[in-house]
């Protein structure tokens, strides 16, 4: 195994922040720098910048990596290795080259499947039964690239976005990156092919995708219900007024789709196609969450109701 490596670090948020701490925790390796995405004008300082600054590590925020000084400057860092954990902007090959081993980026799934930016929801949203992370070589296509490693966990029946997410790919992810670095330093990193007849894309998770079609079947709204749960969060209407629907549960059920069929103290219940959808919390526009009992008195609903009108 070869001595230390120089390490730039380029990230964003949260997840950029722990990537970042665990590394210089660890001191198996030595992060020369940090790049992360310009401030923003009316936005609080980024996590990741805050905590190098603290650290007394240089932070560097390009706005164009094509950008000549850009890549002086990168190149004068004489790094051995850049660890891109949570990067929303477009690196070319040229800045990735940089460093001697090159640059190795995470990405929320398993790659090839759910290469895009809303890869935690949409294996929620299609219902299926595992998820995990990859840790990429990066290339001028999106998510596209061999793979260092994986890491498989599964979705269960009742996972949200912050489940999936948070309780489980973030801890193991943010741990992970000592086993990415050790790969490099131990010489001959592995390559993982993607079979590219597996490859699926999907877009941005946004509010338009997020709205609910009680005529669909319970389990795809089910699904779709705790894939946008937190964001975008699903939506609905009640006499034109849009509401958020956050968290839910399923029941068997007969009836006529979108109506409502019961309103108890702790859930409102809504038919769909082959079951019912029980919800337990809203936000109704321009208010806060609550419970889904108290919505349905603020605003008169009663059993009979139409969701989506």
């Amino acid at each position: 195994m070869t001595d230390k490596m120089r390490l730039i670090v380029m990230g964003q948020q949260a997840f950029g922040k722990d990537v970042l701490a665990k590394l210089l925790e660890a001191g198996r390796d030595e992060v020369v720098a940090v790049y992360c995405e310009p401030d923003r004008t009316g936005k609080p300082v980024d996590p990741i910048k805050e905590f190098a600054l603290e650290q007394g590590l240089p932070v560097h925020q390009p706005a164009n990596f094509d950008n000549p000084e850009t890549l002086k400057t990168m190149a004068s860092i004489d790094a051995d290795l850049m660890v891109m954990a949570f990067v929303n902007v477009f690196v070319p090959e040229a800045a990735r080259d940089t460093p001697k081993h090159g640059s190795i980026c995470f990405h929320p799934s398993l790659l090839p499947l759910h290469r895009g930016p809303s890869a935690v929801n949409w294996p929620i949203i299609m219902g299926s039964e595992k998820s995990g992370y990859s840790w990429f070589y990066p290339s001028d296509g999106l998510d596209e690239g061999d793979s260092l490693l994986q890491w498989e966990c599964p979705i269960s029946p009742n996972d949200t976005v912050i489940d999936l997410y948070f309780k489980k790919i973030y801890p193991s992810a943010v741990a992970s990156v000592l086993q990415v670095c050790d790969l490099f330093r131990a010489g001959n990193p592995p390559h993982i092919i993607p079979d590219e007849t597996q490859a699926t894309y999907e877009r941005r998770c946004l509010k338009k995708h997020a709205k609910i079609d009680w005529n669909k079947p319970v389990g795809a709204v089910y699904n779709l219900i705790r894939g946008t749960n937190p964001a975008p969060g699903a939506w609905t209407t009640l006499k034109g007024e849009e509401v958020q629907v956050f968290d839910v549960a399923s029941a068997p059920g007969d009836g006529v789709s979108s109506k409502i069929v019961e309103i108890n103290d702790e859930t409102v219940s809504v038919q769909c196609i082959g079951g019912r959808i029980l919800i337990k919390r809203v936000r109704p526009t321009g208010d806060s969450k609550q419970k889904a009992s108290d919505w349905a008195v603020s605003t008169g609903l009663k059993v009979g109701d139409i969701l989506g009108s």
